[in-house]
C-alpha cells in the first residue's frame, strides 16, 4: 500500500473578538512550549527515550495528579486549567525544537574537535536555543469538533476561561475518500487560518522499471515551454507509438502580462531611483506576478493529470531541467525569463503531487537533444517558422522536418519533442534488456563453484609465468568463450561488435 499526504487550509471568518481569541491561544501556547524547553534543558536524558516516553516523563515532571501532587517544575505556575491535550501538544513542539537543537549542538562540538585535532583555527559560532517562540497552534482531539463544510468548532482560550467557539470558514471543503488530521491553527497575512492534515491509501503503482515491461503500458510525455503552448502532452504506448497529444496553456499571454507588470516595476524604481533595506518595493505588483505564477502551475499541472488520467496512463514523463539561465536583455526581459523557468519548474513540482494522488509515478530524463531528433527515426532536423525556409535550426520555431531523405517527417517541434521525451524513457528498459550478459554455457565438467568471499576463483598451480598461449574454455564456439587470441584487449579484434545506446543522449 502507498500513501498519499496533502494539506487543506481554510480561513477563519471574521467575526468579533475571534482574533483576539486566536492570538491569546497563540501565545499561551508559546509560553507553554517554551517552559516545556527549559525543562528538557534541565534533563536533558529525556532526549534519549522515545518521542511518547519522553511526553510522558515531562507530564510527571510538570503536572500535578493524586499519584503525583508535588511535581518537580510544576506548570501551574505558569498557567493554569491547560487542557490535557493542549498541554501535550505543546510538550511534543518542545520536544520538536529540543531534538533539533540537541542534534545541531552535537554536530557543532564534532566539528570544533576535528578542527583542534587538526590544529586549524574554528571560528564557526555554536548553535543557540529559540529565542522566540512562534509555533502555530496543533488542535488534537478535544480541542476541535463539530467539523462541517462551512464551520468548525474551536476551543480557545479568552484570557480568563477556556470557551468553545463556532467559526465559519472559507475555502476548499474536505475531498471525499480522505481522512482527516488534528487541524492546525496558523496565522498568516494578517489573518487566522485552519490548516487540515488529510491522508489517502492505495494499491502501490509500482516501480518503474517494472512498469516498462508491461504490454498494456501508457506513457504521458510532457514537453514544457516558454511561451506559445505552456505543455504540450503526448500519450505513448508500451512500444513507443504516439496515440494522443494535447497543446495546454496559452504562453504567449502569460509571458506578455508578466512582462507587463516588470516594465512598470522597472519605471517605478528608474523614477524614485531609491530601494529602502530590508523592505519590499512594488508590493502589489510583485503579488500580483506571484499569484499568475502560482494560478498558471495549478491550473496547468491538474490538465496535465487529468489528460494522462483520461488515458490511463501510469507515468508521467519531464525533462530534467534544472540549468536554464535567461538570455541577456532588459530587466523586465530576462526577469520575465527567470520567472518563466521558476514557473516550469512549479508546473513539474505540482504535477508530481498531483500525479501521485492519483497512483501516477513520475520520471525525468535528460533533456540534452529532444528538440533536435525526429521521433521516428531520430534523425536531426531542420526547425523553421512557417512561411520561412526549410533549412537551418531556429530555437523556438513551432514546425520541424527531418533531413533523412526516407523519413522526410513534418511535424509540430513541441510535439515532436513530447514524444521524444516518452520514448527515452522506454529505452531505458529496452537497453537494459539488450544489454544482459547470456550465461555461459561449457562442457567441462568437475569446475569448482567460486566460494562468496574468496579472493581469487582459481589458485595456482606453479610457479613459473602465466601461459600466454591460445585460450580455450570449452570444446567447441559456445557463449561465454575465447575463440581466438589475442595479445591484449586492445590489440585484438572482437566478433561481437560494441552494442550502441537506442537513444543518444
Amino acid at each position: 500500500m502507498s500513501k498519499a499526504t496533502k494539506t487543506i487550509r481554510q480561513r477563519l471568518a471574521n467575526r468579533e473578538h475571534l482574533a483576539e481569541w486566536c492570538a491569546t491561544t497563540h501565545t499561551l501556547f508559546n509560553v507553554i512550549a517554551e517552559f516545556y524547553f527549559s525543562v528538557i534543558q534541565a534533563h536533558e536524558r529525556v532526549l534519549a527515550l522515545s518521542n511518547q516516553d519522553a511526553l510522558t516523563a515531562l507530564e510527571r515532571l510538570t503536572h500535578a495528579t493524586h499519584e503525583n501532587p508535588d511535581p518537580v517544575m510544576p506548570l501551574a505556575e505558569i498557567a493554569q486549567q491547560v487542557p490535557a491535550m493542549f498541554r501535550r501538544a505543546a510538550i511534543n513542539a518542545a520536544i520538536g525544537s529540543a531534538r533539533s537543537f540537541y542534534t545541531s549542538l552535537a554536530k557543532w562540538r564534532t566539528h570544533k574537535v576535528k578542527a583542534e585535532v587538526k590544529h586549524k583555527l574554528f571560528t564557526e559560532r555554536p548553535p543557540v536555543p529559540p529565542r522566540t517562540w512562534n509555533k502555530a497552534v496543533p488542535l488534537y482531539s478535544g480541542m476541535s469538533k463539530g467539523r462541517k463544510p462551512s464551520s468548525l468548532m474551536l476551543r480557545l482560550w479568552n484570557g480568563q476561561t477556556w470557551i468553545w467557539v463556532k467559526c465559519k470558514v472559507n475555502g476548499r471543503d474536505l475531498p471525499d475518500g480522505w481522512e482527516a488530521g488534528s487541524p492546525t491553527l496558523v496565522h498568516r497575512n494578517n489573518a487566522w487560518w485552519v490548516h487540515t492534515p488529510l491522508e489517502k491509501r492505495f494499491a502501490s503503482p509500482g516501480r518503474v522499471k517494472d512498469q516498462l515491461m508491461r504490454a498494456d503500458l501508457r506513457i504521458c510525455a510532457v514537453d514544457l515551454n516558454l511561451d506559445d503552448h505552456i505543455a504540450v502532452c503526448s500519450i505513448l504506448s508500451a512500444d513507443g507509438t504516439p496515440l494522443v497529444t494535447r497543446f495546454i496553456g496559452n504562453g504567449g499571454q502569460v509571458n506578455g502580462r508578466r512582462k507587463t507588470l516588470l516594465g512598470r516595476i522597472a519605471r517605478n524604481r528608474r523614477a524614485t531611483g531609491v530601494i529602502t533595506e530590508g523592505e519590499q518595493d512594488n508590493r502589489v505588483l510583485w503579488t500580483n506576478i506571484h499569484i499568475l505564477n502560482e494560478q498558471v502551475s495549478h491550473r496547468v499541472s491538474r490538465r496535465i493529470i487529468d489528460f494522462a488520467q483520461a488515458h490511463g496512463a501510469t507515468l508521467l514523463v519531464f525533462e530534467h531541467l534544472g540549468n536554464l539561465r535567461p538570455t541577456k536583455g532588459r530587466y523586465s526581459h530576462r526577469a520575465n525569463q527567470k520567472r518563466a523557468h521558476w514557473m516550469k519548474g512549479k508546473i513539474f513540482q505540482y504535477a508530481r503531487y498531483k500525479a501521485w494522488e492519483a497512483g501516477i509515478v513520475t520520471c525525468r530524463v535528460s533533456p540534452r537533444g529532444t528538440s533536435r531528433e525526429c521521433a521516428r527515426c531520430h534523425s536531426p532536423v531542420i526547425r523553421y517558422v512557417a512561411g520561412q525556409p526549410e533549412e537551418g535550426y531556429t530555437p523556438g520555431a513551432s514546425l520541424i522536418f527531418c533531413t533523412n531523405p526516407v523519413c522526410r517527417q513534418r511535424d509540430h517541434a513541441d510535439r515532436n519533442a513530447s514524444i521524444v521525451i516518452g520514448q527515452r524513457l522506454l529505452a531505458r528498459s529496452q537497453s537494459t534488456r539488450s544489454q544482459e550478459k547470456p550465461l555461459a554455457r561449457s562442457s567441462r565438467k568437475n569446475r569448482f563453484a567460486k566460494a562468496k568471499g574468496g579472493a581469487l576463483s582459481q589458485d595456482a598451480q606453479s610457479k613459473a609465468r602465466p601461459s600466454t598461449a591460445r585460450a580455450g574454455h570449452g570444446e567447441s564456439a559456445e557463449s561465454g568463450t575465447a575463440q581466438g587470441y589475442s595479445p591484449g584487449m586492445a590489440g585484438g579484434s572482437r566478433d561481437i561488435p560494441r552494442q550502441l545506446p537506442l537513444f543518444p543522449e
